[in-house]
């Protein structure tokens, strides 16, 4: 028969204590006990169209056997961190066994960010921070220049977040994309590694002053931009200038 996590000489004092310790620490009590907490990852990149989180808490006390689960939940990934919130029976807790939380990220079933070090499992948390790492893929290898790429760093005055700027390849050589206020479209002359922007039409909105400010780093940085590199590892695309110096760096989307 399964015993309960708190043992001790006095069970009901000890059950008492459990439940106002959770009370305290923010861990809502029902049949079972729900935890919540953030799934979250250090690249600044946005998760494929119907990417999924998935959470476990596992029983890894036998280093020669499977985990066994003893919750789970899978909740839709679009960026970091992904919030989630997961139900667990008290009562499937061991006295002495020890328990961890292991999580990953997934896309078109294929595995992108996985949990590499042990998370243990504390009753007690308010909340949880699940740090994934991405899980190098033989399709990295081969990452095109085509596709969607969002903005890290511009000139080497680092980017502002929110505003998004994003460029976008097509394989006919078209252009577009957000300078973080505008919208922007034209072409590209792209021949092995080196790359050239031609004249890009921009929408023109009136933002706020940093916006705007940015925007026109953006622009100027594609109209310097003479040769290009991809880190497939890393999913970055790198744009240089005529004397080989890094004006724009981008993550893939």
């Amino acid at each position: 028969m399964a015993r309960p996590l708190l043992i001790g000489r006095r069970p009901a004092m000890a059950l008492i204590a459990g439940a106002m310790l959770a009370s305290v620490a923010g861990v809502a009590l029902a049949d079972g006990t729900t935890i919540t907490g953030n799934v979250v990852y250090r690249e600044r990149m946005l998760l494929p169209e119907g990417a999924v989180a998935t959470v476990r808490l596992e029983d890894v006390s036998l280093a020669d056997a499977p985990a066994r689960v003893i919750a789970e939940t899978s909740v839709p990934a679009h960026t970091s961190p992904t919030a989630f919130s997961i139900d667990y029976d008290p009562g499937q807790l061991e006295a002495g066994h020890t328990y961890a939380w292991r999580a990953s990220i997934t896309a078109a079933d294929q595995l992108m960010f996985t949990t590499t070090e042990r998370h243990s499992f504390d009753p007690a948390a308010s909340g949880v921070e699940l740090l994934v790492h991405r899980v190098a893929s033989d399709a990295a290898t081969t990452l095109p220049l085509t596709g969607a790429w969002l903005a890290e760093d511009i000139d080497g005055g680092g980017v502002i977040d929110n505003l998004q700027t994003t460029l976008e390849i097509a394989a006919d050589g078209k252009v577009s994309g957000n300078g973080g206020c505008n919208r922007f479209g034209g072409s590209a002359k792209i021949d092995g590694d080196k790359i050239s922007f031609g004249n890009l039409a921009s929408t023109m909105m009136a933002c706020a002053e940093a916006a705007m400010n940015q925007e026109q780093k953006f622009h100027a940085a594609l109209g310097a931009a003479r040769t290009f590199r991809i880190d497939a590892e890393q999913r970055k695309l790198f744009l240089s200038d005529e004397a080989g110096k890094v004006v724009a760096q981008f993550s893939a989307m």
